[in-house]
């Protein structure tokens, strides 16, 4: 063997990356389990399961192939590296550059690193968009996308006439629709043999063990997109912003995971997509929902990701300074339905859909000043989905607008209506999203207000909040308002609200 290949774990692929031109007569395949990331954070147990047990299906899966593969366990990435490249004698090392900043720099000048292709725009394509605009729109973006990739168009212009739906795709289920099963995948010996190591280390661990609802290998996930296609794509558009006590995932693919390891390629899931709209069958307006949400929204993530630079994490416009809120990391820590419901789903399963990550987790973060850093780790660690180019900007630029208006031209903000209108919870709640004030009154909506007024100077300026800051003008209980805030500030921070 002369040349070894480093492979990622979350550039799981054959057909991509270093991988593409690879041949088992002269390759060494190098997958390195790194010790300092494992022990860095309280990690969600199913995330690091996921990523592990992936990672080893997929060592083995090379090795059926014919490829000589060596799997590590070392104090740190660049030490598995180095480790193999002296035992083995490797002349070299290649690879696809790595999905973070961190892994980049500290691997560099052992790798010898080709540009990522597992996204469809590169990071050097996305920057030279991101250089020639005032303002880093998604939809601008989503528009060039549709045309590069003549997805849904008709010569120039859009199938059906417009470029999206999103206001017919704010429908919530009427009362006992019914939903298909999930998909189950079964656990087979290495999934049970990465669980019992992690159960049996001394790692800091958070949340329930896995059970059936994510496959670790390249097949589960080709079965999880082809279930989403035949049972799940024609009725995803409309609710897909809706949320539900009775179902964790509506009619969401569950496909993050699986793309963002790379078992799934978004080439791959688009060309599926393609054809299964051509049979006719499905709305347009649920096609289009989620080839955005492919093509626009996770494109357009990662490249604003690059664009900003790694300092870009470090962004706190408004100061905020709160600790992390103990309901995030304990589901009995609070008596807001909605925010309870997120929780114990997270703890269940380490995901839950886009809505409740930014109207109610993000949301409460926002409204309640936590140290925006802080909440960021939290996003990491406990998705199952989550990477740096991922939560980095969704959180810093979307989710608590910590850039001051870099990525998103308006904080996204909301008081207890939304959730009310788009989820279920507040039925049986200890809360009323009707009232600002008062002991029942929805933290949400109590904060929701107070922090409009706290930034009222600034908000003002902003075009798309003028509707917010008017309402604001008209408040009569304002002074009274933001006392109760002082109250519910205090009582989210000793986990009692």
């Amino acid at each position: 063997m002369k040349r070894g290949i480093y492979i990622a774990f979350d550039q799981l692929n054959k057909n991509f990356g270093a991988l593409a031109q690879a041949d088992p007569a002269n390759d060494v395949i190098i997958l390195v389990e790194s010790q300092r990331m494992l022990q860095s954070r309280t990690w969600h147990i199913q995330r690091l399961w996921f990523m592990i047990s992936a990672a080893k299906h997929f060592a083995a899966e090379l090795e059926v192939a014919g490829f000589k593969v060596i799997y590590k366990k070392s104090p740190t990435t660049r030490d598995g590296i180095l480790a193999a490249k002296s035992e083995l004698k490797l002349e070299k090392i290649i690879g696809c550059e790595p999905n973070s900043y961190r892994l980049i720099e500290s691997t560099k000048d052992v790798v010898e690193y080709q540009p990522s292709d597992f996204f469809l725009t590169s990071r050097t394509e996305f920057i030279d968009w991101a250089k020639s605009q005032k303002n880093l729109l998604m939809e601008n973006f989503y528009r060039i996308q549709r045309k590069r990739f003549n997805i849904l168009m008709d010569g120039e212009k859009p199938v059906g006439g417009v470029w999206n739906f999103d206001k017919e795709n704010r429908l919530t289920p009427p009362k006992g629709y019914e939903f298909p099963p999930y998909l189950e995948h079964e656990m087979d010996r290495i999934d049970l043999e990465v669980l019992a190591e992690l159960k049996s280390s001394n790692l800091k661990l958070w949340g329930d063990d896995p059970h059936q609802t994510w496959g670790t290998t390249s097949r589960s996930a080709q079965l999880q997109l082809n279930y989403f296609l035949e049972n799940h794509f024609a009725s995803f558009g409309p609710y897909e912003d809706a949320m539900l006590k009775e179902n964790w995932s509506l009619h969401h693919s569950l496909l993050s995971p699986y793309l963002n390891i790379g078992l799934l390629h978004a080439s791959d899931v688009i060309e599926a997509v393609r054809k299964r709209y051509q049979k006719g069958d499905i709305p347009l307006a649920s096609c289009e929902g989620f080839i955005r949400q492919v093509i626009g929204w996770r494109e357009y993530i990662n490249g604003v990701y690059w664009f900003f630079g790694q300092e870009y994490r470090e962004n706190n416009h408004f100061q905020f300074d709160r600790p992390l809120l103990p309901l995030f990391t304990d589901s009995k820590a609070t008596k807001m339905a909605c925010v309870s419901q997120q929780i114990s789903d997270i703890e269940s399963r380490a995901w839950v859909h886009h809505i409740p990550r930014l109207m109610v987790l993000s949301n409460l973060a926002l409204l309640s000043g936590v140290k925006p850093q802080e909440f960021l780790d939290w996003m990491r660690e406990v998705f199952i989905d989550a990477a740096d180019w991922v939560m980095v900007p969704n959180v810093i630029g979307m989710g608590m607008h910590s850039d001051g208006g870099q990525m998103m031209t308006k904080p996204y903000v909301s008081g207890g209506s939304y959730i009310s209108k788009m989820g279920n919870y507040c039925k049986g709640c200890a809360y009323d999203p009707k009232l600002r004030t008062g002991e029942t009154a929805c933290p949400f909506t109590n904060l929701y207000w107070n922090f409009l007024s706290e930034h009222e100077a600034e908000f003002t300026k902003i075009h798309r909040m003028f509707q917010q800051m008017s309402g604001l003008k008209r408040l009569k209980d304002l002074a009274e308002l933001k006392i109760e805030s002082k109250r519910i500030l205090d009582g989210l921070s000793r986990g009692q609200i």
